[in-house]
Order: C-alpha cells, then sequence, then structure tokens
C-alpha cells in the first residue's frame, strides 16, 4: 500500500526575510523616517549657517540697531518657513512642492545659523522682547513690497502664519497640502521683502547686508515660481495679512 505523502511547505507562501520589519520599513514606519530626514536635513543646515556666521569677522564692521534687528526678526520669520516646509517636504507626494519645500528648508536653516553665529558675536539676545521690526524707523523712503506701513514695533510681522492655519497645514493631506503650503509660503515671502530690502540699505556690516540682497534674490525668485505653481493648480494667493 502506497503512502500518501504530505504536501511540503510552499516556497511562494514562505515569509520573505527581506519584508521583516527589521530590515524593510514598514508603511507605519515610512512617516516617522520623513520626519527625521527632514530633522537632519534642519540640523545640518543650521550647523553649517552657525559655523559660517562664527567664522564671519570683519574688524572695521560693528553692528547698528538694523543689524541686530534684522537678525532677530528675520530669525523668528524664518523659523516658521523651516516649519512649513518641513511639514510639506514629509507630507506632499508632489516631486515639484517636496524639491521647492527642501530648498527652502535647506536654505533658512543655514541662514538661521548664520545670523545665530552673529548675534553671538555681538553678545545680543537670539530674540528682542520689544516686539518686531522697531529698527525700520526710515519707512519714509523705503519701497514696499505688499506690505503695509507702521510705526514703531508691531506685534505679528507681515506675511506670518496664524496658529489655526498652522494646524489646518497639518492636517492637510494630498493635493490640498500642496496648495495650502503654497499659498501660506508666498505670503510669508512677501512679508519678508520689505525686511531685506530694508536691511540691505540701511545694515552697517557688510555680512548683514550681503545676506539681505541674498534672500532678497532667492527669494523673489521662489515667489515667482510659488505663484506659477498656484496658477498650475487652479488656485489663488493669499491676501496679505
Amino acid at each position: 500500500m502506497n503512502e500518501i505523502s504530505e504536501p511540503g511547505p510552499d516556497p511562494a507562501a514562505e515569509p520573505d526575510p527581506t519584508d521583516e520589519p527589521d530590515r524593510q520599513p514598514g508603511r507605519g514606519q515610512r512617516p516617522a523616517l520623513l520626519v527625521l530626514g527632514v530633522i537632519a536635513v534642519l540640523l545640518v543646515g543650521f550647523v553649517a549657517g552657525l559655523l559660517v556666521g562664527h567664522s564671519t569677522h570683519s574688524s572695521g564692521d560693528t553692528p547698528n540697531a538694523v543689524d541686530v534687528g534684522f537678525a532677530q526678526d528675520m530669525s523668528v520669520h524664518h523659523a516658521q518657513a523651516v516649519q512649513m516646509a518641513g511639514v510639506a517636504l514629509a507630507g506632499s507626494t508632489d516631486t515639484e512642492v517636496k524639491r521647492l519645500a527642501y530648498d527652502i528648508l535647506s536654505t533658512q536653516a543655514n541662514q538661521q545659523g548664520r545670523m545665530a553665529g552673529w548675534l553671538e558675536q555681538w553678545g545680543k539676545p537670539p530674540m528682542s522682547t520689544d516686539g518686531y521690526m522697531g529698527w525700520m524707523t526710515d519707512m519714509s523712503a523705503h519701497h514696499h513690497t505688499g506690505t503695509a506701513d507702521h510705526s514703531g514695533p508691531v506685534q505679528v510681522m507681515p506675511g506670518m502664519a496664524t496658529t489655526e492655519e498652522l494646524a489646518a497645514l497639518g492636517k492637510a493631506t494630498g493635493p490640498a497640502l500642496d496648495t495650502m503650503f503654497l499659498q501660506l509660503m508666498l505670503r510669508h515671502h512677501q512679508g519678508g521683502m520689505a525686511m531685506a530690502e530694508y536691511a540691505e540699505q540701511h545694515a552697517d556690516t557688510d555680512a548683514v547686508r550681503t545676506l539681505a540682497q541674498s534672500m532678497g534674490k532667492t527669494q523673489k525668485a521662489e515667489m515667482d515660481l510659488m505663484t506659477q505653481m498656484l496658477a498650475d493648480r487652479k488656485a489663488s494667493p493669499l491676501p496679505m495679512n
């Protein structure tokens, strides 16, 4: 009598070692890895800028109120741009949006580090306690870029996203995330242009004037790009707040 042998295990049904959690990230792990990647970009950019800021020294340059105020306020302005770019870089699936978010994140984190280095060298605090933009005293002769006139320090800088807008951006997904990011970042750039232009004209140190000029040039190009990207998505820019 012939014995009936039981079928052996199907090789196709065997688990693939490359699918094991410790070798290949699952869907639940990918967002965390993306966030870690964003943090790594931020830290590398900031530290690189900090080293440049510490190494930039000119014995003939003495900072005035514009140098200090610009470095303090633009650092705060940049911090929010970096935050929004990090959300888009980690959450968007649009290659064009992710590329823009990466450029903004890496560039502005580097500039933040540079300004932090200057403030430390000058013996100045990283933030002003008297409000923002009080150092922009000669506004009558200054060209504005879509921002309102102000007299004395203000509590909120132009173009800044509200707490509610940041929360909505953090919850958005897909095309809604892309559009919201572009709208908020475009307005954010527009709001910071007046500070960059003013510092370029009125700062006393070569380093600050050069950085302000570079910021204005870079952000103008990014503003043109974001305007076109919004038009491609049939969306409109936000009004200045």
